[in-house]
């Protein structure tokens, strides 16, 4: 990308190559990684998909290039939709997504997708999200998905708890 004279080289996902190809100017929004050995820009035709990559950047186990890839294959609202469903299979047809990987972005995006953008698009059922928080931090702690649901459906809990007390007495159920 030319800004002014200065050349800048972006990484963007196929999505956002096929919205800008033909274009002589365009805006793309982007994403600044720093690391120890590079600093890497990835660029994105839409602040959706822009806000989708970040959201995929906090998942354990997805960096960079894997977010580049999953947007590569799936727009922003197929991942929301294969998220909402539980859809693992769509998430497992992208390369280098295995199964482990598609429940745990699945487990990790659920309801998030649909929190970072107020579009008219399908979302899932509300769910108690302290009670999804809980889980989710409970699984990252190696607890089996299914235990630590039991552990947190035995705990009967007001719409006062916060997560963290909610992980305590989850932990002690257990």
């Amino acid at each position: 990308m030319d800004v002014h004279g200065v050349g800048y080289e972006l990484h963007i996902t196929l999505q956002t190559f096929a919205k800008i190809q033909h274009e002589e100017k365009c805006r793309l929004y982007t994403h600044l990684q720093i690391r120890e050995d590079a600093w890497v820009l990835f660029g994105f035709a839409e602040e959706e998909e822009r806000a989708t990559f970040r959201q995929l950047l906090n998942i354990n186990g997805v960096g960079a290039l894997t977010a580049r890839l999953i947007l590569s294959s799936l727009t922003p609202e197929e991942l929301e939709r294969a998220v909402a469903l539980e859809d693992s299979k769509a998430l497992e047809r992208i390369k280098g997504i295995g199964a482990k990987s598609a429940q745990r972005i699945i487990l990790e995006l659920k309801g998030k997708l649909s929190k970072s953008k107020n579009t008219g698009t399908l979302q899932g059922p509300k769910h108690n999200t302290i009670a999804e928080d809980a889980l989710i931090a409970l699984v990252n702690l190696g607890i089996n998905k299914g235990v630590a649901e039991q552990a947190i459906a035995k705990i009967k809990s007001g719409p006062d708890v916060s997560v963290e007390d909610l992980i305590k007495q989850a932990l002690r159920a257990l």
